[in-house]
């Protein structure tokens, strides 16, 4: 059996565990590593490899950072000033809140915002008297499609920009991804105001519902908002302008340091803010990916895709087939590992035909954003699902259609900005 084929069955093995989840899936990501070393597939030296990326403390870093402004309090002030002057009409409250959702979750983690948005959108709600069922599902989903803006927006985005990295090809800038995501936040919203309101439920809840909250508060003190919120406006500009001698990397770490030097959040807050899950399973899909590749498993896949296609398909239908697979994989697993699966593939594929893999490989991590059909595609989802008295077939009703909005966005918007043949 050769190694392609080899390679081929363990990724369909990784497929099924990241789909059932029968095990979490940071350990199904580094049980897939450690087998490529096992099966000959990589180097063992490499089988950890995906450790010691940058892009892994690039995580690390903004996700301190980031929790900063939620233990401080300063996220929940800007939440709660916004909604306050958009008022408690239904419309002008859905409004505010995916106008919160959508900003914050550029630059910070979706989950904590949407887990800190809950509470208030909760209070507001039951003060104005409108049915949570009717603010929140749209609050998860501006959560959703806000981190599409900026590369540390969602993991899909840093996965993308690894692999291009992992396989030696120009990678994509910080605010690049914005290109894509403010065109679909801004169709996403229009789409939600004016057609997904009408497909959401209005289920009355009680008053006395329970509500968990994902992150605790500090008592609010101003003085540590302010640091906060100017470590993350400082940290974010590094990384937009570019100084030389400061990677991203270092901007994130630098800016986690100062979050914990000048008590923002404490060491052990700190270690709490970082998303372990994603980290591993990030870590541990780095090597499978590079053994798709050496192993020539990749080509396999691509070389299978484009047949099906008719041998020499146009670009924009690859495009098209992978947002598709992408977007269909996401509803149901971790978009990160949806990512991290297609990513390599759609490389492979795009290099088969000749042409640039930035628009498929853009295609890919907006399409695993994009898991509004089902409860359970994305954690912002799945926090809203008891609070809002949600049912599955809620999020098929109201999410299908945003989903459709979002691949006409695409497949319009991202060969514009990222032409196929550049410079033909």
């Amino acid at each position: 059996m050769s190694k392609a084929v080899k390679c081929l069955i363990l990724l369909a093995v990784v497929a099924l565990f990241f789909v059932t989840e029968l095990i979490p899936l940071a350990v199904t990501a580094m049980g897939a590593a450690i087998a490529c070393g096992l099966l000959g597939l990589i180097p063992a030296k490499q089988v950890f490899s995906g450790l010691s990326n940058s892009t892994v403390v690039l995580f690390a870093g903004m996700f301190i950072v980031g929790g900063a402004m939620f233990y401080t309090g300063l996220a929940q002030a800007i939440g709660n000033k916004v909604v306050g002057l958009c008022g408690t009409a239904e419309n002008s409250l859905m409004f505010g809140l995916m106008t919160v959702g959508t900003c914050l979750s550029a630059v910070l983690s979706n989950t904590g915002t949407a887990a800190c948005m809950l509470p208030v959108a909760l209070g507001i709600c039951a003060s104005a008297k409108i049915p949570a069922s009717r603010q929140l599902m749209p609050l998860a989903f501006a959560c959703g499609w806000g981190g599409i803006i900026t590369m540390v927006g969602t993991p899909p985005n840093i996965i993308a920009t690894g692999a291009l990295s992992v396989a030696g090809l120009p990678t994509f800038g910080f605010f690049e991804f914005a290109w894509i995501g403010v065109p679909i936040s801004v169709a996403g919203m229009l789409y939600m105001m004016f057609v997904g309101k009408y497909l959401l439920p209005a289920a009355e809840l009680d008053a006395d519902q329970d509500i968990e909250q994902e992150i605790e508060a500090n008592e609010p003190d101003s003085k540590k908002m302010m640091i906060s919120g100017a470590i993350l406006v400082a940290v974010i500009l590094v990384m937009a302008i570019g100084i030389k001698g400061v990677s991203l990397e270092m901007a994130a770490v630098i800016g986690a340091l100062i979050c914990v030097l000048t008590g923002c959040l404490t060491e052990k807050q700190a270690y709490a803010s970082i998303d372990w899950v994603t980290i591993f399973l990030f870590a541990g899909m780095m090597p499978v990916s590079s053994a798709m590749d050496k192993t020539g498993a990749g080509k396999l896949i691509a070389d299978w895709t484009v047949g099906l296609m008719g041998g020499s398909p146009a670009p924009l239908l690859v495009t098209a087939v992978l947002f598709i697979l992408s977007c269909g994989l996401t509803q149901f697993m971790s978009n990160t590992a949806s990512a991290a699966l297609l990513c390599p593939i759609g490389i492979a594929i795009s290099q088969n035909l000749g042409a640039d893999p930035k628009a498929v490989l853009m295609a890919i991590a907006v399409a695993a954003s994009c898991a509004f059909a089902s409860p359970v595609g994305t954690p912002p989802n799945t926090l809203v699902l008891g609070p809002g008295g949600y049912k599955f077939m809620d999020y098929v009703k109201a999410g299908t259609g945003l989903i459709i909005v979002c691949f006409v966005v695409s497949l319009v918007i991202i060969p514009m900005v990222w032409p196929f043949f550049p410079g033909k």
